[in-house]
């Protein structure tokens, strides 16, 4: 699942994901996000932290507040990388951060590093 109020951010790792064989829920602030994570059980969470409505640390906290969906790994995403950006999505729960724009890589390597993947 990819959650940004980014169009363009969406897209763009919806693209990179498919391409590599995954099938990609998106959600444009963390309220839908919440909704389709219900019917959709991802495998995991790519989170932008500065929605509207709902940001990501809300959202993240909800997620993992919540017995079913507390092993979901939660990937924060964020153009800020500072040290105290990094620790509160820590304390929401999330198990890793990734600084944006971030590349094809940066999704592969989390999703390889939080979730068993067989293809």
């Amino acid at each position: 699942m990819v959650v940004d109020d980014s169009r363009t951010i969406r897209r763009t790792a919806e693209t990179l994901l498919e391409r590599e064989g995954f099938i990609v829920i998106t959600a444009d602030d963390g309220f839908e996000a919440l909704a389709k994570i219900v019917d959709g059980e991802p495998d995991i969470v790519f989170l932008d932290i500065m929605m509207p409505r709902l940001d990501g640390y809300q959202t993240c906290a909800v997620i993992k507040s919540n017995a079913r969906f507390r092993a979901t790994p939660v990937i924060m995403l964020s153009s800020k990388d500072g040290i105290f950006d990094k620790a509160r999505g820590k304390l929401a729960g999330s198990e890793q951060f990734i600084t944006k724009p971030f590349t094809r890589e940066d999704l592969l390597d989390a999703i390889q590093q939080h979730v068993h993947v067989t293809r």
